[in-house]
C-alpha cells in the first residue's frame, strides 16, 4: 500500500491498516525514525495492558545478581 503526503504534511493511513490495527480518530502515535524510515507505534493505555502478564512462567525467571 501506499499514500502521499498533503501539502499541509499530512498522511491518510489506508482504510484497511486502521481496520486490522484498530486505530481509531485522535488516538495518539509514536513516531520513530529509524535507517530512513518511519515507524508508527500505536500508543495503548496503561489500562488495556492490565492483565497480559497474568500466565507467566516465574519459575525460569532470573535475579538482577543473576545477570551478567
Amino acid at each position: 500500500m501506499e499514500t502521499t503526503i498533503s501539502s499541509k504534511y499530512q498522511v491518510v493511513i489506508p482504510k484497511a491498516v486502521r481496520e486490522r490495527m484498530k486505530l481509531r480518530p485522535k488516538q495518539k502515535l509514536t513516531v520513530l525514525e529509524k535507517d530512513g524510515m518511519l515507524i508508527l507505534v500505536p500508543q495503548v493505555s496503561l489500562e488495556s495492558l492490565r492483565g497480559i502478564a497474568k500466565d507467566t512462567n516465574l519459575k525460569d525467571y532470573r535475579d538482577k545478581k543473576d545477570r551478567f
